[in-house]
């Protein structure tokens, strides 16, 4: 085990560049989907009737903003740019799926509550933990750009 975390201590900043990476493109492909009926997709009007279909009102409304939110949350977090602002509007909407879609469809997939409770998980880690190596969000700070928090700055003092 020593011999492990001596290995990939150094490279732990990159772990959340790996799951933004992922979690970015699976969002992105979710985003496409749902507004222009890619990869098998509903597209618009498709979605629009299904969240009409489990409640909501102005269901093109509804499947834009999501469509949107997934498509560029899942940009940003490929970038590493607002990826905390991201994150958190991506987990409010697994939440949401969580909830509405999800779980009364049980535990496993295809259309469980699993894999959009890692997807949550990861989101709500990406919020904690921020966006790691590679970063758009890292340049700005070093640049001025962003604020940094004083815990941000206590850890890269002692690191």
């Amino acid at each position: 085990m020593r011999m492990l975390n001596k290995w990939l201590n150094p490279y732990a900043n990159w772990a959340n560049f790996i799951l933004r990476l992922f979690v970015g493109v699976i969002f992105c492909a979710h985003g496409v989907e749902k507004l222009f009926g890619v990869f098998q997709g509903l597209g618009l009007s498709g979605t629009s009737k299904m969240l009409e279909q489990y409640g909501f009102v102005h269901g093109e409304t509804w499947a834009t903003v999501l469509g949107l939110v997934e498509l560029l949350g899942g940009i940003a977090l490929i970038a590493g740019l607002f990826t905390r602002y991201a994150a958190l509007m991506l987990s409010v909407v697994m939440a949401g799926a969580i909830v509405m879609v999800h779980m009364p469809n049980g535990f496993f997939l295809p259309n469980g509550v699993e894999f959009a409770f890692a997807l949550l998980a990861a989101n709500l880690t990406l919020l904690v933990g921020g966006a790691g190596a590679l970063a758009v969000d890292e340049w700005l700070v070093r640049h001025g750009m962003f604020a940094v928090p004083e815990h941000e700055q206590a850890r890269s003092q002692a690191a």
